[in-house]
């Protein structure tokens, strides 16, 4: 479905050529520069999260042997990290409105930088919780604040750009996985590698961040906005119960992609590693290539469809029971997902009447609570069942999706009625 001419929220498509030109030629130059560098100061900042992000994970076996833990005792120590962001999400609402998204990501960068090599010093499981806590907050306070800026920068440029942040995040984790086993492989710490990846990160996001743009916020909506989200408004809710849905089923790949393809279809280990890979590059690729489909297609139209690929390819993979069909069946799942959180938080960002970071701090929260949840959920169910019967709730929870963003209202234009 085509977007019509009167799509609110962005310009129109069929005059998008015609209303760039005139932007163009009536907007200060220095208007268009700032606009320009905020977004490349945003792609920074979701680079760097990413980055940092994913490259200590090859480090975790190390640490694991390092502390003498058992699984057990590892994995409660790992529960800091996630523990800690959603904490902070939920400070985040407070906090966000009054400060605003830009000096909230400055803030955040430094601490997220900073506090990373200190998780390699520790000395025992309790000194492990409490650091992956300390950098968890300021891992998901700076998800929140940069996402606020994306919305932010979306509404400058008057386009969608938030799959194209969240491809850009998605390239940081491909890019932090590779260099953290780089790393682990010449033998390089965790603190070593932390300050070698962060610092230089550091000072070149932090510089660009001086670019970024205010927040579209007032005091009177900041106001409003407190009380309508402690009570959980009806958009609220329903935009963060589909971001609990997607970002489960995402934890739930991350952990048990490789476990059902090396368990129950018995393939090696090496094909195994396949599934989770064939999940990230599917969700690469889409996400790339999300901000032109968001202009063409409306949230409503393009999202059932990909959630409605996630589902029946799923459901293949598992019927199918081979390795192959395996692999593809998450392939299609990060095809399904891909374009579902950014597309969300956008939304959330939008919603009339309510401050950007307090509502996507929310439904930031619920989309991390989902995440946490959905790999001990499959393993409990696998213990009770199976793990092919256990993995059949990511294809409900997707039929869900496709229902949700086919009918929720603020996703029918991806701007709440609002023009940029």
């Amino acid at each position: 479905m085509r977007r019509p001419t009167t799509w609110t929220g962005y310009e129109p498509q069929a005059s998008k050529c015609c209303v760039s030109e005139v932007a163009v030629a009536t907007a200060p130059l220095n208007q268009v520069v700032t606009d320009r560098w905020s977004r490349w100061a945003t792609v920074a900042v979701f680079l760097t999260h990413g980055l940092l992000f994913a490259s200590w994970t090859a480090h975790i076996p190390l640490i694991k042997e390092h502390l003498d833990l058992t699984d057990g005792a590892l994995g409660l120590a790992l529960l800091g990290a996630p523990l800690g962001s959603v904490s902070a999400m939920v400070v985040s609402t407070r906090l966000l409105p009054r400060f605003g998204s830009k000096t909230m990501v400055r803030a955040c960068l430094l601490g997220y930088c900073a506090v990373g090599p200190l998780v390699g010093l520790v000395g025992s499981p309790p000194a492990l919780f409490t650091a992956l806590f300390v950098w968890g907050a300021f891992q998901g306070a700076l998800d929140v604040s940069m996402n606020t800026q994306a919305v932010a920068v979306e509404r400058a440029r008057g386009r969608p750009l938030m799959s194209g942040f969240h491809g850009c995040w998605s390239i940081g984790t491909f890019a932090g996985a590779g260099l953290g086993a780089l790393g682990v492989a010449t033998g390089l710490s965790l603190s070593s590698q932390q300050l070698v990846l962060g610092m230089p990160a550091l000072i070149i996001a932090g510089w660009l961040t001086a670019r970024m743009v205010p927040d579209a916020t007032t005091p009177a909506d900041d106001r409003a906005d407190g009380d309508r989200v402690r009570r959980l408004s009806r958009p609220v809710l329903v935009l963060g119960v589909i971001a609990f849905a997607s970002m489960l089923c995402e934890g739930a790949s991350a952990d048990w992609a490789s476990v059902y393809l090396r368990g129950p279809l018995h393939t090696t280990p090496a094909v195994a590693g396949l599934g989770y890979a064939a999940f990230s590059f599917t969700m690469v690729v889409v996400r790339l290539s999300g901000n032109r489909l968001l202009i063409r297609f409306r949230p409503a139209s393009i999202l059932p469809a990909l959630a409605a690929i996630a589902t029946i390819g799923f459901c293949a993979g598992l019927v199918g029971n081979r390795g192959i069909a395996g692999i593809a069946g998450f392939g299609c799942l990060g095809i399904g997902l891909a374009l579902i959180v950014p597309t969300v938080f956008s939304a959330a960002g939008r919603l009339p009447g309510l401050s950007p970071g307090t509502t996507i701090a929310t439904v930031s929260a619920c989309g991390w609570f989902g995440f946490v949840c959905g790999p001990p959920l499959i393993g409990q169910l696998a213990s009770v069942a199976s793990l092919s019967v256990a993995l059949g709730v990511i294809p409900l929870l997707t039929t869900c999706i496709v229902l949700s963003t086919a009918l929720t209202p603020a996703l029918r234009d991806n701007g709440a009625g609002e023009r940029s």
